[in-house]
């Protein structure tokens, strides 16, 4: 008998389709699940100049509501800080605009692969 998948295994197989689709668009996958103490990235990519900071959300469940609540200006402020500190390491991305990008996997009502470019700033 089949099991439900874990949380984790929706979230891992959620970040592998977000990243072939990033690569499907042109982005080169820089990294993922870049932690530090303070919080993690789920996917760091880069097109052009421009360097984007991924959270990945998926939502088979979920609303727009539900991913309101799953994406919180706490949950946006650990990311921008984490994405400060991964700067901080790798100043060859110094030049780079960045930009903090949502991919909503699954969500009812939206396409399987739903990107919100520029989902929030860095400026809250």
């Amino acid at each position: 008998m089949e099991s439900e998948k874990s949380t984790r295994q929706i979230g891992n197989d959620g970040e592998d389709r977000a990243c072939a689709f990033l690569s499907g668009t042109g982005f080169s996958i820089v990294g993922r699940n870049f932690r530090t103490r303070g919080g993690e990235i789920d996917i760091i990519a880069k097109k052009d100049d421009v360097l984007v900071f991924v959270e990945v959300k998926a939502l088979p469940n979920g609303n727009a509501e539900t991913l309101s609540h799953e994406l919180d200006l706490r949950k946006q402020r650990k990311i921008i800080k984490t994405a400060y500190f991964f700067l901080s390491k790798h100043r060859e991305y110094n030049d780079s605009k960045i930009r903090f990008d949502v991919i909503v996997i699954d969500m009812p009502g939206f396409p399987p692969v739903y990107h919100i470019q520029d989902a929030f700033s860095e400026f809250l």
